[in-house]
């Protein structure tokens, strides 16, 4: 009896630390630039996609080449408030990063920094003028103004029925003249996902 106990207690001990290691984190390293749609939600490669495929059709209109046409040079850009108006959390700021870096790339248009990068310059500027010596020290006032600044949101749309859902999303651009607050280019894209799952998560 004492035996058929301590069978069935080390059998128990067994089946549990087997189940406990079946159902361990299983992590696997992957590239960065490996397309794998879990959820269905807004993800890095939507963003990094969404971000090329829009740059690539504003520095493609009229706008650009009537800029270096009538100024002789290519046009300082700066990229302002893109807000998530979607149902879900979108990180706005790696949006942007990759609106910054499409343009940067594509090597037809200057970049400024943004209002809050610019205050850390500032103050690395204003530490130099203490610090450092005059043949290395920036002087203030010299910063490059942006001649258009590229605005814009995120909207999506849930359709849900049972166990199917269809996300759809919506990003609006608009590049905005600063010297007098004219559109000179608006830019649309859609993405639309159809997500099949046994249950759905609220």
């Amino acid at each position: 009896m004492k035996m058929s106990g301590l069978r069935f207690f080390n059998l128990f001990l067994l089946l549990l630390i087997l189940g406990l290691v079946g159902c361990g984190t299983k992590v696997t390293r992957i590239a960065t630039d490996e397309v794998r749609d879990l959820s269905g939600r807004w993800n890095d490669t939507d963003s990094r996609l969404v971000a090329e495929a829009m740059v690539q059709d504003c520095l493609n209109t009229p706008w650009l080449s009537q800029f270096v046409t009538r100024t002789g040079q290519r046009p300082d850009m700066i990229v302002g408030q893109i807000r998530n108006r979607s149902s879900e959390h979108i990180s706005t700021e790696t949006f942007t990063k990759d609106l910054e870096r499409a343009l940067i790339n594509s090597g037809r248009a200057n970049f400024v920094a943004s209002a809050e990068e610019r205050e850390g310059v500032r103050e690395e500027r204003l530490d130099q003028d203490l610090h450092a010596s005059p043949e290395t020290r920036k002087a203030p006032g010299m910063e490059a103004g942006a001649d258009f600044m590229l605005i814009g949101s995120i909207n999506s749309i849930v359709d849900r029925e049972g166990k199917e859902m269809v996300v759809f999303y919506q990003v609006n651009l608009e590049l905005i003249d600063m010297v007098n607050n004219r559109k000179v280019w608006l830019g649309e894209k859609k993405i639309k996902k159809f997500v099949e799952r046994a249950r759905f998560k609220l």
